[in-house]
């Protein structure tokens, strides 16, 4: 089977649509416009910029791969109207517990589903420094593979360089990585809760990813990093691929 051609267009956030062996594939699905996210027992949140993309404006979505559903910059109002859609969810065991209205798949770490001729393996992932995980909650990664098709790597709000290491272990590397980076931070938390921009280079170096997309730099006020500083960590390096918002990037030509 020849490679169908691999495109990406950042909605912002941690959001993007990635076209990939035949499907539309939305990563951690954030439409709200800007504002403040206030919950009892839970961190304020603010985000600054809407998307590029409305979610009425979506074309039709075949799976959303939901890295965890209890943090509004990975999940929205607007995320979970996507959901209640019945779009083809796959997350933690947790969300699929958790969430209603929608078709959510829950998936511990290595389990594998199959959607077309995609197998999706669920993969781990740390939001934060070891011990943090009773904070933030369960939070996992997604492998994506396809006859002909290149290896992709989407990342989640993973903080640990040592799970990418175990993760290369397990597939041989990956010619493809969705990077959450922005060093996210939150008080009560001594630590980044996602990739710093220096770890993002890194991460792409152990996962040998000739094409990098750089997610959750931008567009709320708790990322401490920016995007600036995630291209400037890959100075020198073709791997991280502009992006600029609401623009299809093709990634690999079919």
């Amino acid at each position: 089977m020849s490679t169908t051609a691999i495109a990406i267009t950042y909605v912002g956030g941690p959001t993007a649509i990635l076209e990939y062996a035949g499907l539309t594939i939305v990563t951690d699905p954030t439409f709200d416009p800007p504002g403040t996210y206030a919950e009892p027992g839970s961190t304020t949140l603010v985000k600054t910029t809407g998307p590029a993309i409305a979610r009425v404006d979506l074309p039709p979505v075949d799976l959303v791969l939901l890295s965890h559903h209890s943090h509004r910059d990975n999940l929205d109002y607007e995320g979970l109207e996507l959901i209640a859609s019945g779009v083809p969810t796959l997350s933690t065991t947790q969300a699929a517990s958790d969430l209603f209205g929608g078709t959510i798949v829950g998936l511990d770490s290595w389990e594998e589903h199959t959607i077309g001729d995609v197998t999706i393996t669920a993969l781990p992932a740390l939001h934060g420094p070891a011990g943090s995980e009773p904070l933030v909650g369960p939070v996992t990664g997604f492998a994506l593979q396809a006859p002909g098709q290149p290896n992709v790597y989407v990342s989640g709000d993973n903080a640990s360089l040592p799970l990418v290491r175990q993760i290369v272990e397990h597939f041989g590397g990956f010619d493809i990585a969705l990077l959450s980076a922005g060093a996210a931070r939150v008080p009560g938390i001594d630590g980044q809760l996602t990739l710093t921009s220096s770890d993002a280079a890194e991460a792409a170096r152990i996962l040998g990813a000739t094409h990098v997309v750089g997610l959750h730099t931008e567009h709320w006020d708790h990322f401490s990093e920016t995007r600036a500083e995630l291209e400037q960590a890959f100075a020198g390096s073709a791997r991280l691929i502009a992006t600029p918002p609401g623009e299809r990037v093709v990634l690999i030509a079919g």
